[in-house]
Parts: C-alpha cells; structure tokens; sequence
C-alpha cells in the first residue's frame, strides 16, 4: 500500500501552509450579504491601476497566445523606472515566488538564513521547504532593526539574510545608516534580499532606499511588487532588482512563462499610472492620522510608514473574532504579537467604522 506519510520527503510534515486574510468569497459565505470592511489583506482599497484596467482589457483577445517566457517587456518598463539596466531586472510571478526561488537556487540542507522577527513568514518558508536553519533576530521594543544583534547571528552557514523594510507586520523601516553599517561588516559570502514591498508608502528621508549604485554590491537585491502601490495583487506580479549572474541561476529553476500575459501588461501600464499612485499614497498618509484617535483611547499604534497600522488591543484574537461578527476583518495571531491586531488602511468611511468598532471592542 502507498504510504504519503513515508514517501513524501519528511521535512515537509513541519511546514505549516502559509494563511492568507480571509477572501472576499469566503467572507460572503460565512456573513452573508452585509456590507464588509476588508482591512486584513494590506490590499489597496482605491482598487486596481485605471491604466493597468484599460490596458488588460485590450490584451484579453490574446488569451490564446504565450506570455513573454522572460517578461522582457515588463523588464524594461522596470529598468526604466527604477534607473538601471534590464539585466538587473528578474520579474516573478509576486514576490513570494522570487522568494522561494532564492531559496532554491541558495539553500542547501543545513545552511543558514538570518531573518528579524516578527516579520514576513514567507522567509522562513523557503528556507523549511530547503530544510535550512532559520535565525530568527528579535525586533526591539520599539519594533525597529538591532542591526548588531543581526550581524552576531550570521556564521559561517549563513547563505541569506533577509530585512524588510516598512517591515511586515509592524510598519517600521530600517534606517540608512543602519543599513550601511550592517553591509561594511557584513561577511561577503551573504546575500542580502530587502523586501520593499511598502516602500512606495514611506517617506521618511533618513529610511533606506535604493539607488541604482547600490548594484555595485554583488550580494544585494531588493524586492519589490505591484500588489501594494498599484492596487494588483490578484494579478500576482514582483521584482527584484540586484545581480544578473544570481538571476541567472534564478532563471535555471524557476517555472517557465511563471508570469502571465494579463499580468505583464496590467504591470508595464501601472508604472506609468501616475494619478493613481498620488491619490493610494494621499490615502496613506491620511489614514496614518486618522488612527492615531487610538492612543487617546488607550491602544498603542506602532508609528507606520505602510499602508497598515499595528495596533496594541490587549488580546488581538479576540478583538479580531469580535469585530469579525459585524463584518470588519482585520489580522491578528502573529507569532509574538499575541496582543495585537494588524489593520490594513481603508477608506476614510471604512476607518472610521474600524475605529468605532474598536472603541466599543477593546
């Protein structure tokens, strides 16, 4: 008799499937038709691209046709936009698929990732299914990056060290010069990936960003996605932007046309959607005020540069369900976080209903 539990390979059996926030189907089957605040997913509530809309519906008469294997389109828009050549460009199916394949073009059983904590679980994710050693480096108190406490855990087994930056969940940003000091005592045999899946939100002018010299560097690479900014998550569509030799070894194991054809043509025009991207960063930043009425009421916002807040309820799960029952979802159960809610900015309409379920809740 076939045996799955014997025959698969065994480090799977301790990989916990990742969980996304609840979709819009399964929110109408368990509360019926009523309206629904979603504030869970860190989706932009404004919606897609226009420009993005208009220019996949010109392309679907073409269902019929291959996507650009390489997406050299989609590339070169990048290129462009950023300030460096298409070499420097790898285009992945969202950038959890850029962080898998990392994962499998790096990793190799027993090697070492080094990641700050709480952050994104997609990191550690890549590193189990390699069976890789994940090291996990606490966050401070204030939630921002001890760089020192990242660089003592790096060893000689460290292939990968990951920083996210507004991080996930917490919203804060890794400063320049903490950047620059980690990188000049870094060892050279890591490589470094920073995820700036919210940086297009963020505007403090002491934070990291990139610049195109930074490519200098052989062991960086920085991340990037439209499902954010551009309002194109169902789309599934990121970047990196780093060192065409690795992206060389990238393109060896990745699927191939791993990004469809409606998704190349809804990104390269989303670049250029110049207004949507002002009114989803105007949207932010007023967001950011509208919840700091919860420090009045006794529940902690940690300061955010994203399109999210986290937020100190006392009991984060129980909030969650509670609000949950009149319709709003937000997103709670962080490993470490146990008395916090993380809330995705809404409308200005849909905060207000957050804040005032959360005033009556917590």
């Amino acid at each position: 008799m076939f045996n799955t539990g014997q025959q698969v390979r065994q480090n799977l059996k301790d990989i916990e499937p990742y969980k996304p926030g609840l979709s819009d189907e399964q929110l109408r089957r368990e509360l019926g038709n009523r309206p629904l605040v979603k504030l869970n997913s860190n989706e932009n509530t404004l919606g897609p691209s226009p420009l993005a809309v208009q220019a996949m519906q010109a392309e679907l008469p073409k269902l019929h046709l291959y996507p650009d294997g390489g997406s050299d389109l989609v590339r070169e828009a990048i290129a462009a936009h950023h300030g460096v050549a298409p070499s420097n460009v790898f285009v992945g199916n969202g950038s959890d698929d850029i962080i898998k394949l990392i994962s499998e073009t790096f990793l190799d059983d027993s090697d070492e990732i080094v990641m700050p904590f709480p952050s994104f679980s997609q990191y550690a994710f890549g590193a189990h299914i390699m069976k890789a050693k994940v090291v996990s480096v606490p966050l401070k108190a204030d939630f921002t990056y001890d760089v020192e406490r990242m660089l003592a855990a790096v060893t000689p087994r460290t292939k990968l060290l990951y920083l996210c930056t507004p991080n996930n969940p917490t919203g804060t940003v890794l400063r320049q010069a903490e950047f620059s000091w980690l990188m000049e005592r870094l060892p050279e045999h890591v490589f470094v990936v920073v995820d700036m899946a919210y940086d297009n939100y963020a505007t403090s002018a002491d934070r990291f960003q990139f610049e195109p010299r930074l490519l200098s560097r052989p062991n960086l690479c920085c991340l990037y996605t439209f499902s954010k900014l551009y309002g194109l998550a169902g789309l599934r569509v990121g970047y990196a932007l780093g060192n065409p030799e690795v992206f060389s070894f990238m393109h060896r194991v990745r699927e191939p046309f791993n990004v469809n054809r409606i998704a190349q043509v809804g990104a390269i025009a989303a670049l250029q959607d110049v207004e949507h991207v002002k009114r989803s960063k105007q949207l932010a930043m007023q967001s950011r005020k509208q919840y700091e009425v919860l420090n009045e009421y006794g529940m902690r916002c940690v300061p955010t540069e994203a399109n999210f807040v986290l937020v100190d309820v006392g009991d984060g799960v129980r909030v969650f369900e509670a609000l949950r029952k009149e319709g709003i979802l937000l997103r709670a159960g962080y490993p470490g976080l146990d008395a916090y809610v993380r809330i995705t900015f809404g409308t200005e309409a849909e905060n207000d209903l957050c804040i005032e379920g959360l005033r009556r809740t917590v």
